[in-house]
């Protein structure tokens, strides 16, 4: 069998999810290593803050967005999707931009701005392809919302390395996510709460519409002025507290697997409160605190649970959360307190809480790793071919 027809490279879940556990286990623990002076960064033309949010979201984040925009792209225009030699040249385009951040201030700019953009701007361009060319075959009317995210997120990546417009960059990256998982959210937890529970949920298209083209108005927060991001951010946030309700909670937190995905919904609606008083106020909080809920709330409490789940499920596996996936749940639900919660109450311990929720990321992707790349190395249990 050639190296290009070998399991991991039948669909884009299997190469980039594994790229997410790894990323997963090692970004945060090297950005601790960092953050106290352990371990010195090579020169580079942009600060360790910098290259710690744009590696998160853009090396980790866009591991797992890229495997499930691949892998749900071709499912919902119905077509084969993206395999074999296309595969391994995103995967090399994403471990070349990695490369690239790390020695970045030993390469001439233009050298830089090609390595370090290659792999978003190709998987940015095969997604378009895809679903424009397939337009009419598409189960979901609304994917026009990915039409409009997907080119602006080049645009946020090289706003958040500029040192003049880290702050833009980094709202609007913000931003492109909380869309991205608003739409995931709204899809994901209709079917789960009708397969798991045999419930449904409020899906009102009005509703539904208005939370995401306002989620798309406050990708450009940092071009409005403080007073209208602060104002359409508590809309939006009051928006979704109100469909929430209606969305049968008190049945979805008693199981943990669907739950902690509703959790991740409760961190997008504490960010934007959080930010309309950072807007108009000035707060005195430790550390970036809207950013890090939605990046520890929503980020790390929904991926692991979605990993599990179409790791399991395009394995021809049954999806079922076991005691370890669970356990795997419960150490990002203490990542979040950990890093969230606990530098509030004890800033002076701020390093200590740092290097405890990087350890436990760690323990989360060094599990979902250790368990579920050799599911992705190997054909379906199941003989379909993908």
């Amino acid at each position: 069998m050639r190296f290009s027809e070998q399991p991991l490279w039948l669909v884009g879940f299997r190469p980039f999810f594994s790229l997410a556990c790894l990323s997963g286990l090692a970004l945060p623990l090297l950005w601790a290593l960092l953050f106290s002076g352990t371990l010195a960064a090579p020169p580079a033309p942009f600060s360790s803050v910098q290259w710690h949010a744009h590696e998160m979201f853009f090396g980790f984040g866009w591991a797992v967005m890229g495997g499930f925009l691949l892998t749900s792209t071709k499912n919902w225009v119905k077509i084969r999707g993206y395999h074999g030699t296309a595969l391994i040249l995103l995967v090399g385009a994403w471990l070349l931009e990695r490369v690239a951040m790390w020695y970045a201030g030993a390469l001439p700019a233009l050298v830089f701005g090609v390595a370090s953009n290659l792999f978003l701007a190709s998987i940015v361009a095969m997604l378009l392809w895809s679903l424009i060319r397939h337009r009419e075959s598409d189960t979901f009317r609304d994917n026009y919302f990915f039409l409009i995210i997907l080119p602006l997120f080049l645009v946020a990546k090289n706003l958040l390395l500029s040192d003049a417009y880290f702050q833009a960059g980094a709202s609007m990256t913000l931003g492109l996510f909380r869309v991205a998982f608003l739409v995931m959210l709204e899809r994901t937890l209709t079917q789960f709460m009708k397969n798991a529970l045999q419930a449904e949920i409020l899906r009102n298209a009005v509703l539904d519409n208005g939370i995401k083209m306002l989620a798309v108005l406050l990708v450009f927060a940092s071009l409005l002025p403080a007073p209208v991001s602060a104002w359409t951010g508590l809309l939006l946030a009051l928006l979704l507290l109100a469909r929430f309700a209606f969305w049968k909670p008190q049945l979805a937190l008693r199981r943990l697997d669907i739950g902690i995905m509703y959790l991740g919904y409760l961190a997008i609606v504490a960010q934007l409160l959080l930010e309309f008083v950072a807007l108009l106020a000035q707060p005195a909080w430790v550390g970036s605190l809207p950013m890090h809920v939605f990046t520890f709330g929503a980020m790390g409490l929904v991926i692991p649970a979605m990993l599990i789940r179409i790791v399991n499920g395009h394995t021809g596996r049954k999806v079922v959360f076991d005691r370890l996936d669970k356990a795997v749940l419960w150490i990002m639900i203490a990542a979040f307190v950990i890093r969230i919660v606990l530098p509030q109450i004890d800033p002076a311990g701020y390093l200590r809480w740092i290097d405890l929720a990087a350890a436990c990321w760690f323990a989360c992707f060094a599990i979902l790793g250790w368990r579920y790349i050799p599911y992705l190395l190997r054909p379906r249990v199941d003989g379909k071919e993908h």
